[in-house]
């Protein structure tokens, strides 16, 4: 484990998921990333203040978005006005960001792209499947990987909705994910965190079952 002073702190927020003329009461995982200095913010879910409240007084590097759902991109422009930090989006996911934030710019996330802080390494990893431009961030120093709505306690995120694909979850969570070694923490986007070492070996069970 690494001496850094790196810590991961959980935001949780209530409110709407809406997608295919349905709408959800979700709660979400947003999360701050950093040291007493300086953060990242991932996911910008339903309410500002609980999220600014955990920033504090630290400089915001930038607000990485896991995937562009409404349910995780509420509040960019709250936090862009207060901030001023780049918001990150992978392109594959604009269709959906322009449902919700049609006059709204960000930057966009590639595949093995590095933020750093704390001189610690941010690895983002393309995982389609719930949505296209689904990401997971890894933090290898700390053993750490945000996973969105990519994995789960207990599996694979929906697929069920626009956009998504079983197969293609299935791909990405074998691929990228389940190589990650068992240590690593597993901070999802709604729900309790995981590990790699739990879920891994239940990999051929939600295949069968199909979700």
């Amino acid at each position: 484990m690494s001496t850094s002073s790196l810590r991961v702190e959980k935001v949780v927020t209530e409110g709407m998921f809406a997608l295919d003329g349905g709408e959800w009461e979700v709660e979400n995982n947003n999360y701050v990333i950093g040291n007493d200095d300086e953060v990242f913010i991932i996911d910008a879910a339903h309410q500002a203040e609980p999220i600014m409240d955990a920033v504090g007084d630290r400089t915001v590097l930038g607000v990485i978005c896991t995937h562009a759902h409404n349910d995780h991109i509420t509040v960019v422009p709250e936090l862009l006005a207060s901030y001023g930090a780049p918001v990150y989006v992978h392109p594959e996911d604009q269709v959906l960001w322009d449902k919700t934030h049609p006059e709204v710019d960000h930057e966009d996330l590639s595949d093995g792209q590095v933020f750093e802080i704390d001189g610690a390494e941010i690895k983002v990893l393309h995982t389609p499947g719930h949505s296209p431009g689904c990401c997971c961030l890894y933090i290898p120093s700390i053993d750490v990987l945000i996973s969105g709505d990519t994995l789960f306690n207990g599996g694979p995120g929906a697929t069920g909705r626009s956009f998504s694909s079983f197969d293609t979850i299935i791909e990405s969570i074998r691929e990228k994910l389940l190589p990650l070694p068992g240590q690593t923490v597993v901070y999802t986007g709604h729900g309790d965190s995981t590990t790699i070492g739990d879920e891994a070996p239940h990999l051929d069970e939600w295949i069968a079952r199909g979700h």
